[in-house]
């Protein structure tokens, strides 16, 4: 599963969730400040969605650094 949004030109692989010890996936992408991004994240099967508390834009998520 992996990251793919604006900031990696929506190549999947770049940013791939890790495992964490909770049983949950995280990664840790710098982006720029006072930037909005546009993202998704990728799942096996070709699975596409979006994070819940993000804020939406249209297909996507969004997040306003």
């Amino acid at each position: 599963m992996s990251v793919v949004g604006d900031f990696n030109d929506w190549r999947p692989g770049v940013h791939t969730l890790q495992p964490r010890e909770d049983g949950r996936r995280a990664v840790t992408v710098a982006l720029p400040g006072d930037t909005t991004q546009s993202f998704r994240y990728l799942a096996a099967g070709d699975y596409w969605f979006n994070e819940e508390s993000a804020d939406g834009d249209g297909a996507n998520s969004r997040l306003h650094t």
